[in-house]
């Protein structure tokens, strides 16, 4: 409550009035502060700079020593006369004659610079322009802050009043003193200003709170009425406009409790029947903007009752492309909506009526919603189901019935011929009876009457078994239509499933046909069984020509086909995948297809699987 009451602090008219006053006096103290600052810096350091100058009298000595001819005694004069000054924030003084040799320095530790060359480049110029030059400059391995002065030696001409230069007189004097006394001032200033910012703040805080209170007294009252307290009423302090406004929500208080008293009980009996109703419910006014809106309504159309109310209902129903608000108007015609997404299916029947006043003047519309998705996939199911088992019908009973009046003309007395029909007559009954009894598996697998006989079984025996079987065809047919290799890669661990062995048979037949069927003669058929930690994974490759991208979403849909006329005519129904992908969802597993067109097709089969160590079988069987 705390930490609520101190954000909303933080947005209040006293903090606003507050933080600009303490902004302004800020600003002001910042501005002074800045000119006395620089003012007085500048002050202090012209002072320090008139204290650290060299008297004349120093230069016209040090002159006249860098004019003699003889070096080593002009050096000695040099440095006494650098060592009889008074060094006050003065680091070092150096003589350099216009050579650039280095003739004299007053740091006593550091003589051995005496007679050579200099390396300063501010020193080279000032001899080079014969010119004066000053700079400050900041040192970083001692933050220390240092005055240099480099001015020019001359002496007079012995031939005229000309003077010539001889040399420069280099100064480093150290400003500590100078920054020393600056930031003392500084810190002085920065406190006073603190102080009077703390001051300043709350004065105008107070100020800020005998001008807001009406106004934070009204808002109050106005947060009262928006929650249905309307017994509360504002303090009228003065006339002026503040106090003429607190009488005006005083009276709108009154007024809008009694307006809510007379409409409250007739929206608590809509909103009761509104919301035990199944069907959704949607209201509008004469612009087609919705006003109510029931819970299975927004549930319908994904928007929450909040968002929806204000909007269009052409918007919410995503009709307006279609449909403007006059032809709802005009046209009370129920609409078929569909609003099915990747999460969900749903198809919404929605009936229209007008609300209209007794003079005629239409104020809105009422939109029903009714779901009829099931209903509307039971159909299309149904028209589906019966327009592939009759086309699947028609084309062997087509060809019997040729047949069959083949034979009945006469074409049963012709040794050669009759056999023929009969076989082509049997291999269309047979595939009729066939698909017959696949859709009645899968009608028994719809409906959940078929009976699933788990047990544990050893996947790699049995998956090795129906291969063997594959192979023994092979080998016991002496010409037969087309030569393959299946190849095994097998986990050597044994791997314990439970499943119904019978179905999980049929579907790795159906696979493995359909894998013989589709590869080229003299291909190569690839099994696989490995393991993961939780899974058995069983997948079955194929050469063939593959899937189509297109069509790998429904290689599992009843009587689909990617190739109709090659497996019409080997005899397919389309139906062994749905089967096969019926029974693995019954025995808790998933199978998938990958595929590369031209490069062959891959199914996968995963089973969930427990780890069982031997011993661990053995205690199930003796406990049996």
């Amino acid at each position: 409550m705390l930490r609520f009451k101190r954000k909303n602090f933080f947005k209040s008219i006293n903090f606003k009035i507050a933080l600009v006053f303490a902004l302004l006096l800020l600003i002001t103290l910042e501005i002074v502060g800045a000119i006395f600052v620089r003012q007085l810096e500048s002050t202090n350091i012209r002072q320090f700079k008139s204290t650290v100058q060299i008297p004349t009298y120093v230069d016209n000595s040090l002159a006249e020593q860098l004019s003699s001819s003889n070096t080593t005694k002009a050096n000695a004069q040099i440095k006494t006369i650098l060592s009889n000054y008074n060094y006050t924030n003065i680091d070092e003084i150096r003589v350099v004659d216009s050579k650039g040799t280095i003739r004299g320095t007053n740091d006593v530790n550091d003589q051995s610079v005496v007679g050579q060359k200099t390396t300063d480049r501010n020193v080279k110029n000032a001899i080079y322009n014969n010119r004066s030059y000053t700079k400050n400059t900041y040192d970083t391995q001692n933050n220390g802050r240092y005055y240099i002065s480099i001015v020019p030696l001359y002496t007079s001409s012995s031939t005229g009043n000309n003077s010539q230069l001889v040399g420069v007189l280099y100064v480093r004097a150290n400003m500590k003193s100078v920054y020393s006394t600056i930031n003392t001032i500084m810190g002085i200033f920065v406190a006073a200003s603190l102080v009077a910012m703390v001051l300043g703040l709350g004065i105008a805080i107070i100020i800020a709170r005998a001008i807001t209170r009406p106004i934070e007294e009204m808002k109050q009252q106005t947060q009262r009425i928006a929650r249905g307290d309307y017994a509360g009423q504002v303090r009228v302090y003065s006339d002026d406009e503040l106090g003429q406004l607190a009488k005006a929500i005083n009276n709108l208080s009154i007024r809008v409790e009694e307006s809510q008293e007379s409409t409250e009980a007739e929206r608590r009996r809509l909103d009761s029947v509104l919301s035990h109703m199944s069907d959704g419910v949607i209201a509008t006014d004469r612009r087609g903007n919705i006003t109510i809106i029931n819970e299975t309504a927004s549930d319908f159309v994904d928007v929450s009752a909040e968002k929806a109310i204000g909007n269009s209902i052409l918007d919410v129903l995503k009709i307006r492309d279609d449909y403007s608000l006059r032809d709802l108007i005009e046209n009370q015609d129920e609409l078929m909506l569909d609003f099915s997404s990747n999460d969900r299916d749903l198809i919404l029947n929605a009936y229209f009526s007008l609300i209209q006043r007794e003079s005629g003047f239409i104020s809105g519309l009422v939109c029903v919603l009714h779901d009829v998705t099931e209903q509307q996939k039971i159909d299309n199911d149904r028209k589906q189901f019966v327009s592939n088992v009759s086309h699947e019908l028609r084309t062997p009973l087509t060809s019997l019935r040729s047949y069959i009046e083949a034979l009945s003309d006469g074409a049963w007395k012709d040794p050669e011929v009759a056999p023929g029909f009969l076989k082509v007559t049997q291999e269309e009954t047979d595939r009729m009876i066939r698909m017959i009894n696949e859709l009645l598996s899968l009608s028994r697998m719809d409906s959940g009457t078929t009976r699933v006989d788990m047990e544990l079984v050893n996947i790699n025996e049995l998956f090795n078994y129906v291969l063997n079987r594959f192979d023994m065809i092979l080998k016991k047919d002496d010409n037969p239509a087309k030569y393959y290799t299946i190849k095994r890669e097998f986990t050597k661990r044994d791997l314990w499933v439970e499943i119904d062995t019978d179905k999980f048979t049929q579907v790795l037949d159906n696979i493995m046909n359909n894998a013989i069927k589709y590869s080229p003669d003299g291909g190569v058929v690839t099994c696989r069984l490995l393991e993961t930690h939780n899974q058995v994974i069983i997948s079955i490759s194929d050469q063939g020509l593959g899937i189509p991208r297109a069509d790998l979403n429904h290689v599992f849909d009843r009587f689909f086909r990617v190739d109709k006329a090659r497996s019409r005519a080997q005899g397919g129904t389309g139906l062994g995948l749905a089967i096969s992908k019926e029974v693995v969802q019954m025995l808790g597993g998933r199978i998938w297809v990958d595929s590369e067109e031209g490069k062959g097709s891959t199914f996968y089969i995963s089973l969930p699987y427990e780890p069982y160590e031997e011993e661990d079988l053995w205690d199930d069987d003796a406990q049996g």
